[in-house]
């Protein structure tokens, strides 16, 4: 499984930001929260519909991000 199965972007839900699927819990959400501190068994207490995978999607997706964005640099 990757980050694809995982995380969908949806217009009209959170206004079109990368959200893990079923939920209206944005990658940035995520990510804000593990830079604040949070550890994961916090996050999966704190929201009961994530899954560890979920938290790993959000991380995968984001490094993706940041590959496309130095390649369209270059």
């Amino acid at each position: 499984m990757t980050w694809k199965d995982r995380i969908v972007i949806t217009p009209g839900i959170r206004g079109g930001k990368p959200c893990i699927r079923g939920t209206r819990i944005t990658i940035y959400d995520i990510l804000e929260y593990l830079a604040g501190g949070t550890t994961e068994s916090d996050l999966l207490r704190d929201f009961p519909d994530l899954q560890a995978e979920d938290i790993r999607a959000c991380l995968a997706f984001a490094a993706a991000r940041d590959f496309q964005a130095q390649l369209t640099s270059l």
